[in-house]
């Protein structure tokens, strides 16, 4: 899926940047194996770099192949996007 607006470019980079970290903190594993092993669905290499939004499964699923629960997640992707970010235009 294209990105439509700038916000949802930055929203993606950032989403990646964080599932690459935790992935190399946590897992230690290479982005191929982890999506090998937890079977999310052969696009982890293209999440981190930020070229694909992906579906709310997905990213359900990543947080789980990363040994947290989706709020733990979220609560950390809030703190990389910062309290202003939004994705709706005021």
């Amino acid at each position: 899926m294209q990105h439509k607006t700038s916000e949802n470019l930055q929203f993606s980079k950032i989403l990646g940047k964080l599932v690459r970290k935790l992935r190399q903190e946590r897992k230690g594993l290479s982005c191929r194996m982890l999506d090998d092993a937890y079977e999310l669905g052969g696009n982890l290499n293209r999440i981190e770099n930020g070229k694909i939004n992906t579906s709310i499964t997905t990213v359900y699923k990543i947080a789980e192949a990363l040994d947290m629960s989706f709020v733990e997640f979220a609560k950390l992707l809030q703190d990389e996007l910062g309290e202003d970010f939004t994705l709706i235009d005021k």
